[in-house]
């Protein structure tokens, strides 16, 4: 990663570049991207490539101002962590579903940061609602955050039969106000090896990614903005839920452009890809 793109990257995060590898700005950087960039599936539905490549990413969330999924945003995220000099590992996760199913493998990509003030953390600024700063990642008592109460906490056995992590190393649940939100493996991987989860993901008809569309942040006050389709979502950090429907294309659009930072020529539509067998 050059210093051009670490500039403009943190140019999009509104920050400046941090001197030191500390907790205290990986924590800021965490919020910066939480609040800046959307976790969005604009691209499944645009007929636009998922490309994982390090460049790839990162001109995508600096030049197109896009955002992504969670090997998009913890791909590029991780990217400029390393090049700020903190010491980056990428974990393999498994999302939990309904009755308590996990995903497929390769389903889901979070981080293993290290700081310079040797502290190390689970960070993971690409799976929608979450926490708002990194977690400890030793911590396996309750960690206190203005997502919700979270714990990271060693793995039990695999619901679905089958474990994913490997020989020597131990899986851990994240939980948040007491459900597992997903299972870590806690062998580190490269960016490449997730490219068969993202293409089921992007892909699949039994992907929720390609049934629905969604573009989400954090706000400035804690809340959350979301666009489903048409449906705009507002949740204040107290609680209060607002929900209406837009109903021409240009709504639509102002909401991406003025909510979400995105230039779109047409109002995006779900494209869900026939199942077969």
């Amino acid at each position: 990663m050059t210093s051009v793109q670490i500039d403009a990257y943190l140019r999009r995060l509104g920050i400046a570049r941090p001197p030191r590898p500390t907790s205290e700005a990986l924590r800021e950087l965490h919020l910066r991207h939480l609040r800046t960039v959307p976790f969005e599936n604009l691209s499944v539905h645009l007929g636009e490539e998922i490309a994982l490549e390090e460049k790839r990413l990162l001109d995508k969330v600096t030049e197109a101002r896009r955002g992504g999924f969670c090997y998009e945003l913890n791909g590029a995220f991780g990217t400029l962590l390393a090049a700020l000099g903190y010491e980056v590992e990428l974990f393999a996760g498994r999302v939990y579903g309904d009755e308590g199913r996990l995903g497929i493998p390769y389903d889901h990509l979070a981080l293993r940061v290290r700081t310079g003030d040797e502290d190390t953390w689970l960070a993971d600024v690409g799976f929608g609602a979450h926490s708002h700063g990194p977690l400890a990642y030793a911590e396996r008592g309750e960690q206190d955050d203005p997502g919700g109460g979270f714990r990271v906490v060693d793995a039990g056995p695999d619901p679905a039969g089958v474990r994913g992590g490997a020989a020597g190393t131990r899986d851990l649940d994240v939980l948040r106000d007491g459900r597992p939100q997903y299972r870590l493996e806690t062998r580190p991987r490269a960016l490449g090896d997730f490219a068969a989860g993202a293409w089921w993901h992007s892909t699949s008809p039994r992907s929720h990614f390609t049934r629905s569309l969604v573009c989400s942040r954090l706000t400035e006050d804690g809340g959350r903005i979301t666009l489903s389709g048409r449906r705009l979502e507002t949740t204040t950090v107290d609680g209060t839920h607002e929900t209406r429907e837009l109903e021409t294309d240009e709504e639509v659009l102002t909401v991406y452009r003025e909510s979400f930072g995105i230039e779109l020529s047409c109002a995006p539509m779900v494209r869900t890809p026939e199942l077969n067998g």
